[in-house]
C-alpha cells in the first residue's frame, strides 16, 4: 500500500513516568520503551497529551524526546506532539521537533478559542508548510470544542503532500467514511481511541494510536492482522475479548488508569501531575479486576 509516509500500523501514545517527587522518571521511561518495542509498537508519540504534555515543560519535552530517541536508537518511529491553538507557537513546536531529529509531529486541532473550518485551513496549511516534516492531523472534539470536518481534513491532505493522516478521536463512523471517501488513497486514518479501532478500520482506517497497546500491545497487532488477513470473525472475537480493557482503562482521566496498570505489571511507579490525580482504593481495585485478565 501507498502512503506518504509510514509510521506503522499501531503508534503508542506513550506515558510520561514521574517519580514521588513527580518529576521524569528516566529509569522506569527507558523499561518502558523496551517494553513498547518488544510489545509491538512501530512509532512512539512523544509529548502528547497521554504523556501529561499539559504540566511539561517546554525543557522536559526536548530531554524526555532526546533520551527516548537514544533508547530506541532506530528500533521504532518518534512523532513529536508540537501542536497549539496559536499557529506561531504550533511552527515553533514544528521546527524545534526537527532540531531534535523527530521523524514526524503530531498537530491538535487548536482547542479553546474555536476556529472556524477555514481557520483550520490556515493553521494547518501554515504548520505544514513551514516543514518538510510529515504532519498527523489530530481531530479531537471532546477536548477541542471543534470538530475538524471530512471536507476540511480532505482539502488539506490535497493541498499538503506532507500531512499524511489524521488521528480521529470521534465514534462516527459516518464522519469516518466520509473522511476515507474523499481523502486521498496514500492519507492514512488512524482511531485516537483503542475501542474504536477495528469499527475504523473496518471502514478504512490503517491502524491506531494507542494508549491500551502500553499493556497489550501484541494483541492488538494480532486483532489487526487477523481483520487484514480476512478472518474478520477471529478479528471481531478479539475485539470482543479486548474490550474490557479498552474501557476500564478510561475509567478516570488518561493516563491515570493506565499508569496504574503499568504500576501494576512492575515497569513504573504510578505518579501524575496535578491537577491529575492518581486512583484511589476502590478504584484501584476495579481496575485490577479487570487488568488480571490480560497480564
Amino acid at each position: 500500500m501507498a502512503m506518504r509516509f509510514d509510521a506503522g500500523e499501531i503508534i503508542t501514545a506513550m506515558i510520561t513516568p514521574m517519580d514521588k517527587d513527580r518529576k521524569v522518571d528516566y529509569n522506569a521511561l527507558e523499561k518502558l520503551v523496551e517494553h513498547l518495542i518488544a510489545t509491538g509498537t512501530e512509532s512512539i508519540l512523544v509529548a502528547g497529551t497521554t504523556g501529561e504534555s499539559p504540566t511539561l515543560t517546554h525543557d522536559e519535552e526536548v530531554e524526555i524526546f532526546n533520551f527516548v530517541k537514544k533508547v530506541t536508537a532506530g528500533r521504532a518511529k518518534l512523532i513529536m506532539g508540537a501542536g497549539s491553538n496559536c499557529t506561531a507557537t504550533a511552527v515553533m513546536a514544528t521546527n524545534n521537533a526537527k532540531e531534535c531529529g523527530a521523524d514526524a509531529v503530531l498537530s491538535v486541532v487548536p482547542y479553546y478559542n474555536k476556529p472556524s473550518q477555514k481557520g483550520l485551513i490556515e493553521h494547518f496549511s501554515t504548520i505544514a508548510k513551514s516543514t518538510d516534516l510529515p504532519v498527523l492531523l489530530y481531530n479531537i472534539p471532546g477536548r477541542t470544542g471543534i470538530t475538524m470536518k471530512p471536507e476540511t481534513i480532505a482539502q488539506l491532505a490535497e493541498e499538503n503532500k506532507n500531512i499524511f493522516a489524521v488521528k480521529q478521536s470521534i465514534a462516527d463512523m459516518d464522519m469516518i467514511t466520509e473522511t476515507r471517501r474523499l481523502c486521498p488513497d496514500d492519507f492514512l486514518i488512524y482511531s485516537g481511541d483503542d475501542s474504536l479501532t477495528l469499527p475504523m478500520v473496518s471502514v478504512g482506517a490503517y491502524g491506531v494510536i494507542s494508549v491500551a497497546s502500553h499493556i497489550i500491545g501484541k494483541q492488538m497487532h494480532e486483532m489487526l492482522n487477523l481483520y487484514k488477513s480476512g478472518k474478520v470473525a477471529e478479528a471481531t472475537k478479539m475485539h470482543l475479548k479486548l474490550y474490557p480493557l479498552f474501557k476500564k482503562i478510561f475509567m478516570a482521566p488518561n493516563p491515570v488508569p493506565v499508569k496504574e496498570c503499568l504500576k501494576k505489571m512492575g515497569i513504573i511507579e504510578n505518579y501524575v501531575r496535578r491537577p491529575l490525580v492518581e486512583l484511589d482504593e476502590q478504584e484501584r481495585k476495579e481496575l485490577y479486576s479487570v487488568l488480571e485478565q490480560y497480564i
